[in-house]
């Protein structure tokens, strides 16, 4: 290829031929887009906002079962749930949890059917968004079976949740516990320590719960191997968009009516990023040249014409054949004579 051919070929094309993370990554906008990634994100949206109450009492009044008696573990995880979200979304946040915890006791029927639909509603979405993202075909499935088993999955994402946050709120407790008995309490890099401790523990905890709903939540399961790489960028990232909500919504807050709808719009502006977000790196996973499944096209179908020639008058072989009776009735009249 000459220099002048070089330079008249598109850019794009020669950077991702360059650059084959910049190629991962278009390929995985490409299937995000094709597979619906923003018409789902906005589903997750609006059950995530709709189930965030129902499903914090439901969750703090299994955890007060589990941890009666032990009032500073369970101010531990309150803590640590508030601290995971953006610095603007926490004074809502604190008053959803304080809200659930007070009334975690009088859970009723009511109660439990309000937070089933809705967190089957979110399950669901988030189930089908994830099997559209790795490129799964949707298949007709039994209602009651499928339901069951989207509220076992709604189970065991929010035991990995609590043991997530239990895990940053202990840890971070069990750290200052243990920096007051050996006198390092007071120490500038006792503290800066356990703080980059304190957030290596929760980037670890959030890449175990990316990696059960990357690889665990799709309709059918993948190897945790190949979503291990999007599960650590899944938590990186939610650390990063933590970050850039915080920003937004000390921006949004300033004003008098951001004051007022600030905090609704930006809970609802979060769930909506962090939903995009996890979609996005869940098509990058499955975009990935060790996941990409080639499927070869089959072969077309054979047809059979028969031939069928229709001629008319005597044909090459009967004109033969009467030849050689000819010949052969010549033969024996010579014998005669």
């Amino acid at each position: 290829m000459t220099e002048q051919q070089a330079t008249k070929e598109k850019l794009l094309p020669r950077l991702r031929r360059k650059y084959p993370w910049l190629d991962h990554v278009l390929r995985a906008n490409d299937a995000f887009t094709e597979r619906y990634g923003n018409h789902y994100a906005a589903a997750i949206t609006y059950f995530s906002v709709l189930s965030l109450f129902p499903l914090l009492m439901v969750g703090f009044s299994v955890a007060g079962f589990i941890l009666a008696g032990n009032e500073t573990a369970m101010n531990e995880l309150q803590a640590s749930i508030i601290n995971s979200a953006p610095a603007g979304l926490r004074p809502l946040l604190n008053e959803l949890v304080t809200a659930a915890v007070d009334s975690r006791a009088g859970v009723g029927v009511l109660g439990l059917l309000l937070a089933a639909y809705s967190g089957l509603g979110w399950m669901t979405n988030l189930r089908d968004a994830l099997t559209a993202q790795w490129g799964q075909e949707k298949k007709q499935l039994p209602f009651l079976s499928t339901k069951i088993k989207d509220l076992l999955a709604l189970v065991g994402l929010g035991v990995a949740l609590v043991v997530s946050f239990g895990l940053t709120a202990v840890g971070g407790g069990v750290g200052s516990s243990l920096l007051r008995v050996v006198g390092l309490d007071q120490q500038v890099w006792a503290q800066f320590m356990l703080r980059v401790a304190t957030i290596v523990l929760a980037l670890a905890a959030n890449v175990v719960v990316f990696l059960w709903v990357i690889s665990q939540l799709p309709r059918e399961k993948v190897s945790v191997r190949s979503a291990i790489r999007g599960a650590v960028v899944a938590a990186i990232g939610f650390e990063v968009l933590k970050q850039v909500a915080t920003i937004y919504l000390a921006s949004v807050l300033g004003s008098p009516a951001g004051a007022l709808f600030g905090p609704i719009i930006g809970l609802l502006v979060f769930a909506n990023l962090v939903s995009r977000f996890l979609l996005f790196v869940t098509a990058w996973t499955a975009t990935a040249q060790e996941n990409v499944v080639r499927r070869i096209a089959p072969p077309p179908p054979t047809v059979i014409r028969p031939n069928v020639t229709v001629q008319r008058g005597p044909g090459v072989g009967l004109a033969a054949g009467a030849f050689g009776m000819g010949a052969l009735l010549g033969w024996l009249g010579r014998r005669r004579e």
